[in-house]
């Protein structure tokens, strides 16, 4: 979907059609931008910057706050005609998803024709603009579905994957942020197809694991599948503070609660999980994460707070003031940890346990 939240308010308030808008928080309380309309992208803004330097960039900005009830909504409108399509449909986020039209409701025999009806579908349903990337792959669609927004459709042929590839600046690789792309512009791989020209060992070097993925990836291969059931590997919640934390008993109780909010969150699901994670970014914006594992997975409360809280005390939590903090659970799992401890008779099936 097109710059979506931000599409939504223009959509249902007239007034702000045309005019620079944003979706956020407070810009005197450290709000960032969730969402930018196109008019306010002519300035530099963008989603994920904080709030009171978009005002600096726009000092016109129209700020809007969230309503993700009614964007949900909407998301489930569109995610029911992807639907209709196909089964094969895999969520990225509330406005964003792949699709595998091989086959499809419609029996169309080109991809570029059921992404037009798609689009017309969610333009007649919805009122708001979607683009779309067409490709033999995950790769190449994602980054095909941003070149011509918005209302774009773009279409990489299997004829045509090289000469698409020999335009890509490297930090085009999907998972390669500002510092991979700055080691990888360090050894003269400024364009994607640079990256053939390194031996893998050598690739190694720069990137570390990454470096058989980003091979592949340069040279347009991507094997994933479309998953419809793709698992969620994480879940969990982070605050930023209007005013810097300095407290540790403040610090600890808000780590805390955060903690057994994720364990209600798995608790509600009915699901464990084996890994505790905190987030903590100092007033710097020096951010560092703290992790711990455990083979057995759990939900209870208690323990994966104590588990979160432990991991606090290896952080400068106290020391130096904090601007946010974030506690997730990964590694999740369906299997209880205690289950499985009764004694198995002889005439019962034996299972491979989970410990």
């Amino acid at each position: 979907m097109d710059a979506f939240y931000a599409s939504v308010e223009q959509r249902d308030n007239p007034t702000l059609r045309g005019k620079p808008v944003v979706v956020g928080g407070d810009p005197t309380q450290r709000g960032v931008v969730a969402a930018a309309s196109y008019e306010a992208r002519t300035f530099g803004v963008r989603s994920a910057i904080p709030m009171s330097r978009a005002v600096r960039l726009c000092p016109s900005l129209i700020i809007v706050r969230p309503d993700f009830d009614k964007y949900r909504a909407v998301s489930q409108q569109v995610f029911a005609i992807y639907r209709e399509v196909t089964p094969l449909v895999e969520p990225l986020s509330l406005d964003e998803a792949y699709l595998d039209v091989t086959h499809n409701t419609w029996s169309e025999q080109l991809g570029v024709s059921v992404a037009r009806r798609i689009k017309q579908a969610i333009k007649d349903t919805t009122n708001l603009t979607a683009s779309a990337g067409v490709a033999p792959n995950k790769f190449l669609a994602k980054i095909a579905s941003g070149w011509q927004k918005p209302d774009g459709l773009t279409v990489i042929a299997p004829e045509r994957i090289e000469a698409f590839l020999q335009g890509l600046p490297v930090d085009a690789l999907w998972g390669v942020g500002p510092k991979t792309a700055a080691r990888l512009r360090a050894h003269r791989i400024e364009k994607l197809v640079d990256v053939r020209t390194r031996s893998l060992d050598q690739l190694r070097e720069i990137v570390g694991s990454a470096a058989e993925w980003l091979r592949d990836l340069s040279l347009g291969i991507d094997d994933r599948a479309v998953d419809p059931n793709e698992q969620r590997k994480s879940a969990g919640s982070e605050c930023t503070y209007e005013k810097d934390l300095t407290d540790i008993s403040r610090i600890r109780a808000e780590i805390d609660e955060m903690a057994r909010d994720a364990a209600r969150w798995l608790d509600r699901r009915n699901i464990y999980a084996r890994t505790v994670v905190i987030k903590v970014r100092y007033d710097d914006f020096i951010t560092i994460t703290r992790s711990q594992s455990d083979a057995k997975p759990t939900r209870d409360a208690a323990v994966i707070a104590a588990r979160a809280g432990a991991l606090l005390e290896k952080t400068e939590a106290g020391r130096r003031p904090i601007r946010l903090l974030g506690v997730s659970v990964q590694n999740l799992d369906e299997s209880d940890s205690t289950r499985s401890r009764r004694t198995v008779r002889d005439d019962e099936p034996r299972l491979p346990l989970d410990f």
